[in-house]
């Protein structure tokens, strides 16, 4: 993997910055995209932005090609959630607007000013969905929807780009982004795996379907088993 170039959205924490030290680790050089100030280094480079503006997706390509020579993945990832902030009759639409904007549009933005470099590199598209996108809490709305949208759009994506890039999706669960955090025994019950989730599972994930020649257009659902278990109130 040394010399290859993975572009990462929202990679300045949480599972976007698991993805960032993982492929790191592996001998990647890597861009980072995120709103939040990061500190670039030999391999690793930084672009400051809202993924939700064509703007900043045009940027980190550029700077990408500029820094590194060459695109050879992407992960979208970059997102925000507002669940149970407004009931869905008191949802503005600006709020709906922007989730929208940066959980589904701004991953359309980054494949598309990415795909011509990635067809030459043969290269290969991970975009983080939910299992938000076929199950639902109250007041979630905005966020199921950007993410049920994402699964549509990877599979599109893997119609459209292939034969030469491949396009798949990851649907976490329950990911723990803070260090040292506890769970209840209830906690882990609820996943067959025993454990709540961590950034490395996903990375890992990501890196496997980028190396993957043979699938794409797939959603893979990482949440421990949590989504195929019945669980009833104690």
């Amino acid at each position: 993997m040394k010399n290859k170039t993975i572009l990462i959205t929202g990679g300045a924490q949480g599972i976007g910055l698991g993805c960032v030290n993982h492929f790191l680790t592996r001998g990647w050089n890597v861009t980072a995209v995120d709103i939040h100030e990061m500190k670039p280094d030999d391999r690793f480079h930084a672009v400051r932005g809202d993924t939700s503006l064509e703007s900043t997706a045009q940027e980190a390509v550029a700077e990408t090609l500029e820094r590194f020579g060459r695109v050879d993945a992407l992960i979208n990832n970059a997102g925000i959630s507002t669940i149970g902030e407004f009931n869905v009759d008191a949802l503005p639409l600006e709020e709906w607007n922007r989730v929208i904007g940066i959980n589904l549009t701004g991953y359309f933005l980054m494949a598309k000013h990415a795909a011509p470099h990635l067809r030459q590199s043969k290269g290969a598209i991970v975009n983080i969905a939910s299992t938000r996108a076929v199950m639902s809490e109250p007041d979630s709305e905005a966020y199921a929807a950007s993410k049920g949208g994402v699964v549509a759009l990877s599979h599109a994506l893997a119609i459209s780009l292939g034969p030469d890039v491949r396009v798949n999706c990851i649907s976490p669960g329950w990911i723990e982004t803070r260090e040292g955090a506890r769970h209840s025994e209830a906690d882990c019950r609820q996943h067959p795996a025993g454990r709540v989730g961590v950034p490395q599972d996903i990375a890992e994930l990501a890196e496997y379907l980028i190396s993957a020649g043979f699938v794409t257009g797939q959603n893979f659902t990482a949440d421990g088993g949590m989504t195929r278990k019945m669980i009833y109130e104690e």
